[in-house]
């Protein structure tokens, strides 16, 4: 027997039907609207790496360290101090000193310390954070950029000599791509001692560091863990690591990495790739416009680098210091916290530090006779931070320099700016000249 069947009953499995494919399509469209919020694939990861090494002019394969060792001495009582040198770009020599415990069992965790601008090795954050985390149980690298203490052209110490601006087309990218290649060959420097664990590896940068470094762990997956302090807040167009008047060092190399689209996702989406990032900025420092560049900022910017990442897994983390301005802040108690979590340290563990003896570094100045200058002696710069106490001494130049003077007069064309701004030139003329003749003829 046949039942009939009524108009209604056929149009309601139709009305679904169609419910449902515009649901599909609006899901498709709102996909196709935001291609960025997509996860990106460990093959973009790796394009994305090549593409900033190419902009920045570093090679394919990182040059020969062929280290040279200058002696040791003992700064503090249980530390020593290793003077070394080793190769980086155009075959140029980059001195260093590395703390490390004067006692110590196994593989420690290694760090590389990246100054801010005018800095160097015989900063006190240098040699304070070689110190603190030599007896921490850290093998700890510092060293002058290029143009800065020993690779200065007169050995002096706060000239920013590589900021003369030189009008070639590619330079500036190149100093970007030298101050990079610095850290990679600092980390592959640890990476070949005996008594570092390869991965456990931490890049800290302080403000002209904290660019570097940001460039530097999206393009090294050899580094382990980043601090940034007085920085890391990476924008966009006209922004102010875009405009920066450091043409040669900052905005330079940033806008030659405009083809990224959104430079600050993509950058820390790398970041995370390669692991943990930490973001430390005082609220009212304005040398990198952290005022304008706040909470807000650094979630939106979270947000994105999550939706890059597929996951929050090695976002970064931040934090704010209230009414702090520019400073080194990784020698507080809180950052050798999450740099123990992170790097696990042969003598301090994360719930040992806390108990540890602190001080303000105004007064530890004032009680080994360490000049700060007029800006560092604010209690909203370096004078105010506190840090851990492990009796940190006052270190000389000549303790410091890794060449003796007369030494290095022989050997300094091996070290110095000027050597590598020839280089430089000779490499992007030949560079354009090759791309002018390469150019189709209009």
């Amino acid at each position: 027997m046949a039942f009939p069947v009524s108009d209604s009953s056929v149009r309601r499995p139709r009305a679904r039907l169609r419910a449902h494919w515009a649901v599909l399509v609006t899901v498709f469209s709102v996909f196709a609207a935001f291609p960025a919020l997509a996860q990106v694939s460990q093959r973009q990861v790796k394009a994305w790496r090549s593409q900033i090494r190419a902009a920045l002019f570093l090679p394919r394969r990182m040059p020969s360290l062929d280290a040279k060792s200058y002696g040791s001495f003992s700064p503090a009582p249980g530390v020593v101090a290793d003077r070394v040198t080793y190769v980086t770009e155009y075959g140029l020599r980059v001195p260093a000193i590395v703390y490390r415990p004067a006692e110590a069992e196994g593989r420690l965790p290694g760090m590389v310390v990246v100054n801010g601008h005018g800095a160097d090795k015989t900063s006190w954050y240098s040699w304070y954070t070689g110190v603190m985390y030599a007896r921490a149980g850290a093998v700890v690298l510092t060293y002058d950029p290029i143009g800065e203490g020993e690779r200065n052209d007169e050995h002096r110490d706060g000239t920013g000599e590589h900021d003369k601006v030189i009008d070639v087309a590619g330079v500036p990218q190149r100093m970007g791509g030298a101050m990079v290649m610095d850290v990679m060959q600092a980390v592959s420097y640890l990476d070949s001692r005996s008594d570092v664990d390869r991965h456990h590896i931490g890049v800290l940068g302080f403000s002209m560091g904290s660019f570097v470094v940001s460039l530097a762990g999206a393009v090294d997956p050899e580094i382990h863990a980043v601090f940034l302090t007085g920085g890391g807040d990476l924008d966009g167009p006209g922004g102010y690591w875009d405009s920066s008047r450091m043409v040669m060092c900052q905005s330079g190399p940033y806008r030659s990495l405009a083809f990224l689209g959104d430079r600050p996702a993509v950058i820390f989406t790398l970041q995370a790739r390669r692991g943990p990032t930490f973001i430390w900025n005082g609220t009212s420092d304005t040398v990198v416009a952290i005022p304008q560049h706040g909470p807000d900022f650094f979630a939106d910017l979270r947000r994105r680098v999550i939706a890059l990442n597929g996951s929050a897994k090695n976002v970064f983390t931040t934090y704010f210091d209230p009414g702090a301005s520019h400073r080194p802040a990784w020698v507080t108690p809180r950052a050798a916290e999450w740099l123990a979590a992170n790097l696990h340290f042969a003598n301090w563990s994360v719930k040992s530090i806390p108990g540890l003896p602190t001080i303000r570094i105004g007064a530890w100045a004032a009680e080994n006779q360490v000049h700060l200058n007029k800006s560092a002696m604010r209690l909203d710069r370096d004078a105010g931070l506190l840090t851990v106490n492990v009796g940190v001494p006052r270190l000389t130049l000549e303790q410091l320099n890794v060449l003796p003077l007369a030494e290095w007069e022989k050997q300094k064309a091996e070290f110095v700016y000027s050597s590598w701004a020839r280089d430089a030139i000779a490499d992007a003329n030949r560079h354009n000249a090759a791309a002018s003749l390469a150019a189709p003829a209009h």
